[in-house]
């Protein structure tokens, strides 16, 4: 009797123990396994976002990180796009930072260049979702500043990204630190152009011209209209490619040493200039100067001595004679850059914003004429007001003896912006989608 009362007592707990057991092993076979944090980011990171590589609505978005190391200074951009199973994928959202210098100010100490990366790599992180960072490709792509620089010291500098890439939890690849052709600089400037405007959305889609003038470089590239223009044009000025299941043949030149900077130092009298002593300084005289000007102005890490020449001589036909002198046999004109559409930007924006043609923030259109006429307006007035840059006048005679020579009558307008719906006019979207078009093949 006893032991069927200490029974009746015990049954009801082993009961109970076994239901918890059951079901405790239900759920946790049941249950979703908690979220893991990626190995990169730790607990308490700021970094902690949504994922945001899958919308609401189920369409899938793809990161591309470009690193745009110029003359002047590095800027990233972070590019977030919309994918489509056909066509085009959907600019969704640009991140964009920049920094001054540009890598070639660190040519003798390569590593003093790392703190700048690291700056644009950490606005990268916190950009892109931690758990596709495996998965978005990080390039850097190099364009005049470096092509100039002497011996190995280009290579020193991309060896030193390159690690802090391969360091970086982002997709890296041997390809992804490298000097940019100029050709290939002026067919993505296109690209961007081109998908910016409406013109890669089908094979039959217009499309418009591209000039960029540079620090260091100056590239024309636009698609031909005309057969014939293919036919009679140097075989490396045509190139064809593929983009968004389109083929696309283009006629592009990019010339090295003529960008504006580059331009300066040879109007200038630089480039033939004896070396420097050590400790010492070259003196430039020049008739694009404003008469009896004197002042510093610094290249390529030389600071020279700049002088214009004295007063009463006449300073827009000397300049032009010498611009035309440098410019002479070394620009190819492009039969069809008459005829069709041209969106120009960089330094040919940043003048027509100093001569108030257009409007700084919008852009504007301008004729080839305007800078002639400005050009002659300014340098013949050279001598009666100080100007903001003593370089205006040079660099407007050069402006618009250069768009002469490429083969732009004094009629032509151009079309002159900074962003098309708040995205940079710049070549590194167009460099993004082709080296994501890359990333397919492999």
């Amino acid at each position: 009797m006893k032991k069927s009362k200490v029974a009746a007592v015990f049954l009801p707990v082993v009961c109970l123990m076994a239901y918890l057991v059951f079901v405790k092993h239900h759920y946790s076979t049941y249950r979703p396994d908690p979220y893991r944090l990626p190995p990169h980011v730790q607990p308490g990171s700021h970094r902690l976002e949504e994922d945001r590589s899958v919308s609401a609505d189920g369409d899938s978005f793809q990161y591309g990180i470009m690193f745009d190391a110029g003359s002047t200074g590095t800027r990233v951009h972070i590019f977030r796009f919309q994918m489509k199973n056909k066509g085009a994928p959907k600019l969704d959202h640009e991140t964009f930072r920049a920094i001054k210098p540009g890598l070639s100010s660190y040519a003798d100490d390569p590593q003093k260049c790392s703190a700048g990366i690291m700056e644009l790599l950490d606005v990268a992180k916190s950009s892109v979702p931690p758990s596709i960072w495996t998965r978005t490709p990080v390039v850097l792509k190099a364009t005049a500043g470096l092509r100039l620089l002497p011996g190995k010291k280009a290579d020193h500098l991309l060896d030193t990204v390159r690690v802090l890439f391969q360091e970086s939890p982002f997709l890296s690849r041997e390809d992804s630190v490298s000097i940019m052709d100029g050709t290939d600089e002026g067919i993505s400037a296109w690209i961007t152009i081109n998908f910016l405007t409406g013109g890669l959305q089908s094979a039959d889609s217009p499309t418009v011209g591209m000039l960029d003038l540079g620090g260091g470089s100056t590239q024309i590239t636009f698609s031909p209209r005309d057969e014939k223009t293919i036919q009679t044009s140097p075989v490396e000025s045509i190139r064809s490619f593929q983009m968004f299941n389109s083929k696309h043949t283009v006629y592009t030149h990019s010339y090295l040493g003529l960008g504006l900077m580059s331009a300066r130092l040879e109007v200038l009298g630089g480039v033939d200039a004896p070396a420097i002593p050590l400790g010492g300084s070259t003196e430039l005289l020049s008739p694009c100067l404003p008469p009896e000007f004197s002042g510093r102005w610094e290249q390529a890490d030389v600071v020279y001595t700049v002088k214009g020449q004295k007063t009463g001589e006449p300073v827009y036909e000397a300049c032009l004679a010498r611009v035309e002198k440098v410019l002479d046999r070394k620009v190819m004109k492009a039969s069809e850059a008459a005829d069709i559409d041209f969106y120009a930007f960089s330094f040919y924006y940043d003048r027509a914003v100093d001569l108030r043609v257009i409007d700084e923030k919008k852009g504007g259109t301008i004729q080839v004429s305007n800078y002639i006429h400005a050009a002659k307006r300014v340098c013949s007035g050279l001598s009666d007001s100080p100007l903001q840059s003593p370089f205006l006048c040079l660099d407007l005679v050069y402006i618009s003896v250069l768009l002469q020579e490429l083969g732009f009558p004094p009629h032509k307008q151009l079309r002159l912006v900074k962003t098309i719906n708040q995205v940079e006019t710049s070549w590194a979207l167009g460099a993004t989608f082709h080296y994501m078009e890359s990333l397919k093949k492999h």
